[in-house]
C-alpha cells in the first residue's frame, strides 16, 4: 500500500469528524481486521490518519482489541508517529479531573494479552525502558501548556485488564506504589508501536479519582467517565490538533527508528 498518512491517533471515535476532506479507508493485517476503518484526512496541512480502537461504536471492550491489526494498519498506511490519548482514573490527589498528564512510563497489569510481532523464529527483545518518545512528550507538553490546560509533564500509568475497575485495595496499593493514573489500553498499544519502530506519545484526561479514595468521592462509574470526558473533549481536540501541527516532518530527537539495532541477537 502507498504511502497515505504521516500521524495516527487512536481513540475518540469522534475526532474525525472535525477532519477535512475526509476519507474512509478498510485495512486488513497478518493480524486480522483493526478495530475500524481508519479515517484519513488533513490537520494542519498533515495528513492525520484516525482509528477508534474501541470501535466507532464502542463495542470493543479494552482486553478484546486487537492491538497488533490496529497498530499494522497504521504502519501500513505510512505512518512514523502514533498519538495515543486515553481517559484515565486519577490516582494521586494533584491529578484533578481535567487535567492532563503526558505519561513517560507505564506499569502492565493486564493478562493474556497478545504483546509482541515477535514470535520468533528470531529472538527479538525490544527495549521498554523508556516506552514514549522523548521528541513527541516535549511537543505534547507545550501543545498542552498553549492551550491553558493543566499539564502534568511525567507520570507512570498503570493498565489494568479490565473491564471490571479496581477494588479499593487495588487502588490502595497503585496510589502507595507513586504511580500516576490508571488505564485499560495502554498496554500493549505503546509497546508494539515501540517495536514497529514508531514514535509514540500518550496523553492521558483525568477523569475521575479511580475508586474514590484518594479524591474522598464516590467510586468511579462509566457514567461519570464519559461526562468528564466529553466535558473535556474540546480540550482533548485542541492538544491534538495543536500537537499535530507543530511536529517536523522528520525525527530529529528521538531514537525511535532504530529500535530493532539493539533488539536481535543473530
Amino acid at each position: 500500500m502507498s504511502k497515505k498518512a504521516d500521524i495516527g491517533v487512536f481513540g475518540g471515535s469522534g475526532f474525525y469528524k472535525f477532519l477535512e476532506n475526509i476519507e474512509e479507508v478498510n485495512v486488513q493485517t497478518p493480524y486480522g481486521s483493526p478495530s475500524d476503518s481508519l479515517f484519513l484526512g488533513k490537520v494542519e496541512g498533515k495528513t492525520v490518519a484516525f482509528l477508534p480502537r474501541h470501535n466507532r461504536k464502542h463495542s470493543i471492550p479494552p482486553h478484546k482489541i486487537n492491538y497488533r491489526a490496529n497498530l499494522w494498519a497504521m504502519k501500513q498506511l505510512g505512518v512514523s508517529r502514533i498519538i495515543s490519548p486515553c481517559a484515565v482514573g486519577s490516582l494521586q490527589k494533584d491529578i484533578k479531573p481535567g487535567d492532563f498528564v503526558i505519561s513517560d512510563q507505564y506499569i502492565d497489569r493486564t493478562s493474556g494479552r497478545t504483546d509482541t510481532f515477535y514470535d520468533g523464529p528470531i529472538a527479538t527483545h525490544v527495549s521498554a525502558a523508556d516506552p514514549y518518545c522523548p521528541e513527541l512528550r516535549e511537543l505534547a507538553i507545550k501543545s498542552t501548556e498553549a492551550n491553558g490546560v493543566k499539564c502534568h509533564k511525567t507520570g507512570t500509568i498503570v493498565v489494568i485488564q479490565g473491564p471490571r475497575f479496581s477494588t479499593k485495595s487495588e487502588s490502595k496499593w497503585f496510589t502507595s506504589m507513586g504511580w500516576s493514573t490508571i488505564n485499560m489500553t495502554q498496554y500493549p498499544e505503546g509497546h508494539l508501536a515501540k517495536e514497529l519502530e514508531l514514535c509514540v506519545v500518550n496523553i492521558a484526561l483525568a477523569t475521575d479519582y479511580d475508586s474514590g479514595l484518594v479524591g474522598d468521592v464516590p467510586p468511579v462509574s462509566h457514567a461519570e467517565v464519559m461526562k468528564v470526558f466529553q466535558d473535556n473533549l474540546e480540550n482533548l481536540r485542541n492538544v491534538l490538533f495543536k500537537l499535530i501541527g507543530t511536529i517536523p516532518a522528520q525525527r530529529l530527537n528521538c531514537k525511535c527508528s532504530e529500535v530493532l539495532k539493539h533488539a536481535q541477537f543473530l
